[in-house]
């Protein structure tokens, strides 16, 4: 088991990526302490996950600091330590450019930008205190690099994280504390369902843009994410690796069937 005895920390764990992450780490030995806004999907999927001695649920709001503070201090309180921080919470606003309102800006980047920034800080913190190194892991989007302009605050949102990776990895490899990135294509989540898969003639732009014909499933995401977070990865810091079914290196269209 990759992740045995590590103890983790997941944030919007409730449903989607976050929650396909903890039934991988889990199921790779690891402790979790998952956290959401939603208390109360989160306690159900805490509760599905079949191992309350092993899993802790703390409802987090990730744009308050105290909140986050409050998130590491009850992983430490619980079990002692922490050696892994996974920054996943994350939102979605699909809407024209010049519609984008001030409100939406502070939403979408208040949760998948700062909220990212005060996990990687505290969390950092911690692992710094403790000894022993650590791993940070973001959860980007190919939409860090990709310009979709109905996408445009959460596409502005994963860019910064992105960087967020990269200082961050700088600032704390002394400590030994590496720092990483997923950028995932388009998921199978219920995120993507209300935001991007929103018709047919959306499901067929994204996958004419797919060459693997497509979408990815939430699992094959959690695998990476087990993957960056365990001892193989020792030797990776500052990137963000994009498991994206051929779309960000394709230059045409490729065709869809119907249906």
């Amino acid at each position: 088991m990759k992740l045995d005895g590590k103890v983790a920390v997941i944030t919007g764990a409730a449903r989607g990526l976050g929650r396909a992450c903890a039934e991988r780490f889990l199921q790779e030995g690891a402790k979790l302490v998952l956290a959401d806004i939603d208390g109360a999907e989160l306690a159900r999927t805490a509760d599905a996950l079949g191992r309350p001695a092993n899993v802790l649920a703390v409802p987090t709001d990730v744009t308050k600091r105290e909140q986050v503070g409050a998130l590491i201090a009850a992983a430490v309180e619980r079990f002692c330590r922490l050696d892994i921080m996974l920054n996943n919470a994350g939102i979605a606003r699909s809407q024209p450019f010049l519609d984008i309102a001030e409100g939406d800006f502070d939403a979408v980047l208040g949760v998948n930008l700062k909220g990212a920034f005060f996990g990687t800080q505290a969390a950092g913190r911690r692992m710094v205190t403790q000894g022993g190194g650590g791993v940070i892991v973001n959860m980007s989007s190919i939409n860090a690099l990709l310009a979709n302009p109905n996408l445009a605050t959460y596409a502005m949102s994963k860019g910064g994280m992105n960087q967020l990776t990269a200082v961050a990895a700088m600032a704390l490899a002394p400590h030994g504390i590496r720092v990483v990135g997923i950028g995932p294509g388009t998921i199978l989540t219920e995120m993507v369902e209300k935001a991007i898969m929103t018709s047919d003639e959306a499901r067929r732009a994204v996958l004419s843009r797919t060459p693997i014909g497509r979408c990815g499933e939430p699992s094959e995401i959690a695998s990476v994410a087990a993957f960056l977070a365990s001892d193989d990865a020792s030797y990776m810091t500052g990137q963000t690796i994009y498991p994206d079914g051929g779309r960000l290196v394709l230059n045409y269209t490729v065709p869809v069937a119907d249906g």
